[in-house]
């Protein structure tokens, strides 16, 4: 198995290639270096964590701590997209909620990977198999 089948990475990745490209497209050039890297940055970081989580997956608190941290991240990007909304650097109203929505979406997925890791680690044998556990 790989984390790749994970959804919770799947809908990371996603979001990492549309805020790199909306930064390079949607904002103004000055927003590249400011807000615009630190967006690109805390989205890279969701999906790094994941899969630095799922390496350590052997280890209960480990991967959990990489999950809550990922988590963090999430919360982070959330509040860059909120700042590059409201100082009007972002223009585009629909490519903001759809962004936030996905945003918002990955970290109830998130936290619900994460009580399904606490409480059912030992049970199961691989990631996914926590994650179905999650959809139901």
């Amino acid at each position: 198995m790989s984390y790749k089948k994970l959804e919770i990475w799947q809908i990371a990745n996603e979001l990492v290639i549309t805020i790199h490209k909306m930064t390079l497209q949607e904002l103004p050039k000055f927003e590249l270096y400011e807000e615009g890297s630190q967006i690109r940055r805390s989205s890279k970081s969701v999906k790094a964590l994941i899969v630095e989580g799922y390496g350590r997956r052997a280890y209960k608190q480990d991967f959990v701590r990489f999950l809550i941290n990922s988590l963090a991240s999430n919360d982070e990007t959330i509040d860059h997209l909120e700042n590059l909304y409201n100082t009007e650097s972002l223009k585009d109203k629909e490519l903001y909620k759809s962004l936030k929505d996905k945003l918002e979406l990955l970290g109830r997925k998130l936290n619900n990977f994460i009580k399904a890791v606490q409480q059912k680690h030992n049970t199961l044998s691989e990631p996914e198999e926590l994650y179905q556990v999650t959809n139901s």
